[in-house]
């Protein structure tokens, strides 16, 4: 097996590759570690009436934000989300936060309270306190890393690995918002290959699609209805695309999926804005990342309570498919019948 070092310089490195080889060398827990390395947040059952959960993502300057196109209120709010996001998918109430940033020589104090505005925005609407954190200097741009705590009832955690055949798949909100919003913001930049500027899409639906990507929504209340109710036997976040968090769910639970692609729940500013580009608006679904909806599924018994529930409640979801045997694979049904395998084609790091 190679050295760790040699993990982190290898040429053809792979994010998740990383992670599975970071989890199966290290990631060793003990009495107390119910969930380590592989779920949306870990679980620590210190408590004898609660476990917590600790979630922590890395926002470095030119590869998850540009200040081109984002305010600094805008980069701390996206950060925040990025983290309930990940309590939400575990079933939990987020709670407390520490913020770790390294900070450009030539940043001013402005900037970095603007920062914290947009951090605490998206924050204290779930009542999560800021407890902590660390600064430093940095040489190479801004870099944010935010630590989420949160937690759950004992035994009420949704994970990755509880999908069983025969479930339905489920997908909250609407999906390829935030990558058709982050489109148009590189297109404004000139970061975009596209020659010709935007046509054929209104102001409203650019606002909306823009929005979505620069100020996401933390599905924070789904996921607790989800979990006190036990509705959910997996769950994940849509923050690397549809293609690959439904392959993290069918790989942990060792199952294979069948996905309707006719179903994909789809805005009108998303569907406005694939005719104006002329592409396939369910392609925006499957691989646009950071939406922050959550992905889960659900026991066929249990279908019409949820459908119910979650009509009274005006709770916005879609079935879109349905969990098969893992020889199945993971696959989609074209709106003409077709069975086609769904590539990974989300976001990935190093890729």
């Amino acid at each position: 097996m190679a050295s760790p070092r040699r993990v982190y310089t290898h040429p053809a490195l792979r994010e998740f590759d990383l992670i599975r080889t970071i989890r199966r060398r290290f990631g060793r827990g003990d009495a107390f570690v119910v969930q380590s390395i592989g779920d949306d947040a870990a679980i620590v059952a210190a408590r004898p009436h609660q476990w917590d959960l600790l979630t922590t993502d890395l926002l470095a300057e030119g590869v998850h934000f540009d200040l081109r196109t984002a305010t600094f209120a805008d980069v701390g709010f996206r950060a925040v989300a990025a983290n309930l996001s990940d309590i939400a998918a575990m079933g939990g109430q987020p709670r407390y936060l520490l913020v770790v940033l390294a900070v450009p020589r030539d940043a001013a104090g402005s900037q970095i309270q603007q920062l914290y505005q947009g951090i605490m925005a998206a924050g204290r609407p779930h009542g999560v306190r800021l407890i902590g954190g660390d600064t430093s200097a940095s040489t190479g741009g801004w870099f944010i890393s935010l630590t989420l705590i949160g937690s759950v009832p004992p035994g009420r955690a949704l994970l990755r690995r509880g999908a069983r055949i025969g479930d339905g798949i489920y997908v909250t909100g609407t999906l390829g918002d935030a990558l058709a919003g982050l489109s148009l913001l590189k297109e404004s930049t000139g970061r975009s290959r596209r020659r010709s500027s935007p046509a054929s899409l209104s102001s409203r639906h650019r606002r909306f699609l823009i929005q979505r990507h620069l100020r996401p929504t933390a599905r924070v209340g789904i996921g607790r209805w989800l979990s006190t109710n036990r509705l959910a036997t997996s769950a994940i976040d849509l923050s690397d695309g549809l293609s690959g968090d439904l392959g993290h769910i069918c790989k942990e639970s060792r199952v294979g999926a069948e996905v309707d692609t006719a179903a994909l729940p789809l805005s009108s500013a998303c569907l406005a804005f694939a005719a104006a580009r002329k592409i396939d608006p369910s392609a925006l679904a499957l691989t646009g990342g950071e939406d922050y909806e959550l992905l889960f599924t659900t026991p066929a018994h249990l279908k019409t309570t949820l459908e119910r529930t979650a009509g009274q409640r005006g709770i916005p979801l879609t079935r879109i498919g349905t969990i098969r045997p893992a020889r199945s694979g993971i696959y989609a049904i074209t709106g003409e019948g077709r069975r086609q395998p769904i590539s990974v084609t989300s976001y990935e790091h190093f890729r």
